[in-house]
């Protein structure tokens, strides 16, 4: 029976540590069904959502500490279960730009929040020269949710926030 394990590492972005990573969950027997890689600064973050055996899953719970001292990584790992889709759910995709100001992630976030939407992918960047920011943040909703309210609300908050905006069906 398939287990899963959710891998987090972080540390100096150096040439090979996600090549480290990849190898040591393949190594292990364990496939790895999603990944993120990042780099903040100087540092890089990667996020893996690993499935095998038991004894896969158990190898590279026992073997990943040693790989991250040397690759002088802060690691953590987390059991969870496999994604499942639900049905009568749609996904969309809220887009916004603008210039950057403090507070407009959280104002953005907190739209979705006391909707109760939960958002599964958020994505945002600033350009250091331009003061320019973009995020794109994924979210699903019930089949019977109006979308076409949210949408609405979403583009007023937009322009409460000075920023253009837009939801797109995925």
């Amino acid at each position: 029976m398939s287990q899963y394990l959710v891998l987090t590492a972080m540390g100096s972005d150096r040439t090979g540590c996600v090549s480290e990573l990849t190898n040591l969950a393949s190594e292990c027997g364990c496939n790895i069904l999603d990944s993120r890689m990042a780099i903040f600064g100087k540092e890089f973050t990667f996020i893996m959502l690993l499935q095998g055996e038991a004894r896969a899953i158990n190898s590279i719970e026992a073997k990943l500490p040693k790989i991250a001292v040397e690759l002088e990584l802060i690691t953590m790992m987390k059991r969870t279960s496999g994604y499942t889709t639900i049905e009568g759910q749609q996904e969309y995709l809220a887009e916004y730009t603008g210039i950057d100001q403090p507070g407009i992630l959280k104002s953005v976030t907190a739209f979705f929040a006391h909707r109760n939407i939960d958002i599964s992918s958020l994505k945002s960047d600033i350009d250091p020269i331009t003061n320019n920011m973009s995020a794109n943040v994924l979210f699903t909703v019930n089949n019977d949710a109006n979308i076409e309210d949210i949408e609405n609300d979403f583009i007023q908050l937009c322009q409460q926030i000075d920023v253009q905006g837009c939801i797109t069906k995925q």
